[in-house]
């Protein structure tokens, strides 16, 4: 079995070439049962183990892939200077089940996690969306905007964040390709926005609606709790609405869970999940006037795209 770094992961997921391999994999299906959450105490408090399984069905000869993906979760480890997330994904063969690699599942995640952002603003976003508003800046803003910038024809990148030197960090490593400046008023970036896109832990809404232009789209990644939303309700209400899956959505996607606690939302309003859209059974943005919104919390099946483009970019360099 191989031992797949973080580093390898970074050089093997091209972006147009994850994006393509992520839309495949919705449009085929895999099969994908809801992940196990087991709480794990600790002498400093609270952990969590998930465990997200996935496997692509038989087709003939076609075996295809059994993969798992078995993230921690230690908000602690802040207190020691370490990430609080770390994870392995497990990808084995489905002819017989063997072992194939062990790759790093942080580098695995952040990556698909952007790459089906930039699937679904491919089919929501406007083609000739230009101007990315960045909301965050941890560790996915800059796969979102690496992300972003291989469908849409970026120009202009905006950052906001809580902390400004974080976000200048981010505006300082892509100053060179676009125009990228620090924002630190977000409704006036809002207004000049055609993508935003969110990745925060914030459990209180940092985007209104009313704050949203004619034609944009929000790209919403943060909030994967019921206790998160990073959007009041009414930028649901105003826009037309679409999410990765609806059973992540319905479970976890803190922004609409929290819309139609408030009775300002129902689960029929969203319009598709993004496999629905990729199969051409829903509609996408109904006019260039429309604001879309994208929810997502993260699929399994995102992680075993991942992990299969990875094994078999390797192979092929291989060869």
């Amino acid at each position: 079995m191989q031992l797949i770094a973080a580093e390898e992961v970074a050089r093997r997921l091209n972006w147009q070439a994850l994006v393509e391999r992520l839309a495949a994999t919705f449009r085929q299906g895999v099969e994908s049962p809801p992940r196990h959450h087991h709480t794990m105490q600790q002498p400093d408090g609270e952990a969590t183990m998930l465990l997200m399984p996935a496997w692509e069905p038989g087709r003939g000869e076609e075996r295809g892939y059994i993969g798992v993906k078995m993230v921690n979760v230690f908000p602690q480890n802040a207190d020691h200077g370490i990430p609080a997330i770390s994870g392995v994904y497990l990808l084995s063969e489905g002819r017989h089940g063997q072992p194939l690699a062990a790759i790093d599942g942080a580098e695995l995640t952040r990556r698909r996690t952007a790459a089906a952002s930039a699937l679904a603003a491919r089919e929501l976003a406007r083609e000739d969306a230009e101007t990315l508003l960045v909301v965050g800046t941890g560790k996915l803003a800059p796969m979102v905007i690496e992300a972003h910038a291989a469908v849409r024809p970026i120009r202009r990148v905006r950052v906001w964040g809580r902390n400004q030197a974080r976000a200048q960090a981010v505006v300082e490593e892509y100053c060179q390709r676009f125009d990228c400046e620090v924002v630190s008023d977000l409704q006036s970036a809002c207004a000049e926005a055609d993508i935003i896109s969110c990745v925060t832990l914030s459990t209180e809404p940092l985007i209104h609606g009313d704050w949203l232009r004619e034609g944009c789209h929000l790209d919403l990644i943060g909030a994967f709790r019921h206790s998160m939303r990073e959007t009041d309700a009414r930028c649901l209400t105003r826009s037309e609405v679409f999410v990765d899956t609806y059973a992540g959505a319905f479970g976890e996607a803190g922004d609409i869970l929290q819309a139609i606690d408030e009775g300002e939302f129902a689960r029929q309003d969203v319009r598709a999940e993004l496999a629905e859209l990729l199969h051409g059974e829903k509609a996408g943005r109904s006019s260039p006037q429309a604001i879309t919104v994208f929810k997502s919390v993260g699929a399994s099946l995102e992680d075993l795209a991942a992990a299969i483009e990875v094994w078999e970019s390797l192979a092929t360099a291989k060869d």
